[in-house]
Order: structure tokens, then C-alpha cells, then sequence
């Protein structure tokens, strides 16, 4: 059977896989540091299993995802310092001798949820993940966006009244951009307490669900997707997500429909996944390639 091979890489830990969608997944996970120290036992999993026909990474970034560039596969202007410039994809071809795909984790994610999950059969919609950071992968007219990079839609700028919430945001590049505001570093800093050590009464989830909505409402002004799929370990609470709905359909006032929103049909699994179809689509370009 023809098995690939997958990377979520994330801001504190890496996903590894094997396999070819969600019934036969072999796993790994390691711990992010800098690179060398993050890839030695990454290519040992991956090595110890070989053949596979490709791998897929999908990574935190921002990253350059264009085959045709000089620098794709290089992760570009992250904050994460020791990863600045490195290039990632390069470095695991040249190690493990096979073809690459690359793309953001949530990108990745949302091509996951598009085969196997809550997107299927749906042409535009966006994948959100709200966590250690908040970023946004989207599909629209059944392809994954790209333009002159990747979206980041969690650098937008959206209301933010100082009067009601004085925290001056932490992101930074931006500051108050929505994820220096709505990450989970953002709420930590603010409250002084981890996000999961906030009661479900804590003021934090209305202020929360007010600004997760509002970035929601312009992405569907923009995008205007059927769905959207919110991730990550802040979206686990249940009360949080309901009112993210309808905090969504007030802002939008009757103007447009609000889109469904939900959370990820294939859970924590969504990025790693996404990333062996990453793979997948890649052994199947190139086998195209080869018989033409």
C-alpha cells in the first residue's frame, strides 16, 4: 500500500504521521525547539518508515508556499526567532530523498476537513484555529488560497474599544491585531490566569466571542464562505462557541445570512491530516507528470 507522510508543525510541538487518511495513522509527537534539535528525531520517525511517496508539512509561519519561488519551503518573518529564514522543507527533502508539499497548518487543516470532515462536498469556507496563536486557512471554489503568500487572518484589525478592554494586545508586529487580542497568550496576559483556568462565567468568554465575531463577519464579508470551522484549544468550551454564533448573526444584522459555524469534525487530528493529503495531492501531480 502506498503510505505518505505528514508534518503539523506547530508553536510548541510537531505532529508526525504515516499513512493515508484517518483509519490508519502511525504517530509521533516532539516537542518544538530550534531546528536541529526539533528534526533530528522528526527524520528518525519518518526514516524508520520508510517508503513513503511523499511528505506533506503544514506549517506555523508565515512561511513561502509557492513551488516556483527561491525561498519556497523556507519559513519567512516569524517571531519564532531560531526558525527565521530556515528552510524547512528543503531540509527534510535533502534528508529523507522525497518530494515535499508545503503549506500553512491551517491551510492544511482545512484541505483535511474538506475530504474527511465537516467540509466535504463544499466548495468555500475557512478553517480557524484559536490557540497559542489564531490564524485562518481557507478554500474557495474547492482550492486552497493562496495570493501573493498565504492569508493571515490573524492579523487583521478590528474594533477595539480601550474603554471596555484597556489590554494594549500583544502581538508583536501589531499589537491589537485580533490575535493580540484573542489568542490564548493574549487572554492569559490580560486576565493573569491560563485560558483553561478561566470559569465559564468569566468575563473573558463574552469579550472573547465579541471579537472572535467580529473576525468572522469581515472574513464573510470578504469571502463569503458556507462555513466556518473554529479550532484550537480556546474553541473546546461549548458556551464560548455559542456565542460566537450568535454574536456573529447580530454583527451581521440581517444583511447576510451568517455562515454555519462549528467546530472541526476530525478534532485535533485536522492539521497532521491535512498534511498527508498534502502528500497525497503531490504523489498524484507527479505521477500525472510521469505518465504524460
Amino acid at each position: 500500500m502506498l503510505r505518505f507522510g505528514g508534518i503539523e508543525a506547530g508553536g510548541t510541538k510537531f505532529v508526525c504521521a504515516v499513512g493515508t487518511g484517518p483509519g490508519d495513522l502511525e504517530t509521533a509527537e516532539f516537542p518544538t525547539s530550534t531546528p536541529d534539535n526539533t528534526l533530528g528525531p522528526v527524520v528518525q520517525f519518518f526514516a524508520a518508515r520508510q517508503p513513503i511517496q511523499a511528505l506533506g508539512i503544514g506549517s506555523f509561519g508565515p512561511i513561502d508556499p509557492h513551488p516556483s519561488s527561491p525561498t519556497f519551503g523556507y519559513i519567512t518573518d516569524t517571531p519564532k526567532l531560531a526558525w527565521r529564514g530556515f528552510d524547512f522543507a528543503g531540509t527534510l527533502r535533502r534528508a529523507l530523498h522525497v518530494e515535499v508539499a508545503f503549506d500553512t497548518d491551517v491551510n492544511a487543516a482545512a484541505l483535511a476537513e474538506f475530504r474527511w470532515g465537516a467540509a466535504r462536498g463544499l466548495g468555500t469556507f475557512l478553517y480557524v484555529t484559536v490557540g497559542t496563536g489564531l490564524g485562518g486557512g481557507a478554500m474557495v471554489g474547492g482550492h486552497l488560497l493562496h495570493g501573493r503568500m498565504h492569508p493571515e487572518m490573524g492579523h487583521i484589525h478590528i474594533p477595539h474599544d480601550l474603554a471596555r478592554d484597556p489590554f494594549p494586545g500583544n502581538c508583536p508586529f501589531h499589537a491589537d491585531c485580533l490575535e493580540g487580542l484573542a489568542a490564548g497568550p493574549a487572554i492569559q496576559a490580560r486576565w493573569g490566569l491560563a485560558p483553561h483556568l478561566l470559569p465559564d462565567t468569566h468575563p473573558a468568554w463574552e469579550l472573547e466571542a465579541d471579537y472572535l465575531a467580529l473576525g468572522i463577519v469581515n472574513w464573510t464579508y470578504t469571502l463569503a464562505p458556507e462555513l466556518v470551522i473554529l479550532g484550537g484549544g480556546i474553541l473546546r468550551r461549548e458556551e464560548l462557541l455559542f456565542l460566537v454564533r450568535k454574536k456573529t448573526a447580530n454583527l451581521l444584522n440581517g444583511y447576510l445570512d451568517a455562515p454555519r459555524i462549528v467546530r472541526p469534525a476530525l478534532g485535533e487530528r485536522a492539521g497532521v491530516l491535512g498534511a498527508i493529503a498534502l502528500a497525497a495531492e503531490l504523489a498524484s501531480t507527479l505521477e500525472a507528470g510521469f505518465a504524460s
